[in-house]
């Protein structure tokens, strides 16, 4: 049987777009092993995050920030980061990393406005994660196509 490949998805806090990634790319199938972790860990997950990603039925409720310090000494198949502070502040690995990549999506923190519009905010980056992680997952864990949708449980048509 062949080795789980090993996947570090870097944001700044942990809180959103490192978590929402990790959840899909979890989602999608199992051949790999994942942890998310941000430069400046905040202290909880973002609250609107598990809400849009439980509309897509993954449960990110029960994740939490770690600190990208924590991992640098491991081996990593790939690292990616998802921000451009983190890719900024991507720090140096002692351990080896096969591929660094970077995946940049604006922050949906950052959204203004009522609690539905910031929601809206949050869903579209939510969409942009999805797509571009299940473009990854395609091309570097699982080269061969699905027959169907991608299994997150959203009802898109990747």
């Amino acid at each position: 049987m062949e080795e789980k490949k090993k996947v570090l998805i870097i944001c700044t806090g942990n809180s959103c777009r490192s978590q929402m990634a990790e959840g899909f790319l979890r989602s999608f199938g199992n051949e790999t092993e994942i942890i998310s972790a941000g430069t400046r860990p905040e202290k909880a997950v973002n609250p609107l995050a598990v809400k849009v990603m439980a509309e897509c039925d993954i449960d990110i409720s029960t994740h939490y920030p770690k600190l990208v310090d924590n991992f640098v000494d491991q081996e990593w198949d790939f690292v990616i980061t998802v921000c451009g502070g983190a890719n900024a502040a991507c720090p140096v690995f002692s351990g080896k990393v096969k591929q660094r990549i970077h995946i940049g999506f604006n922050d949906p923190a950052d959204a203004k406005g009522t609690e539905e519009e910031r929601l809206a905010v949050y869903r579209q980056i939510r969409d942009e994660i999805e797509e571009a992680f299940y473009s990854f997952y395609l091309a570097y864990i699982s080269p061969k196509q699905m027959s169907s949708g991608c299994g997150c449980g959203c009802g898109c048509s990747n």
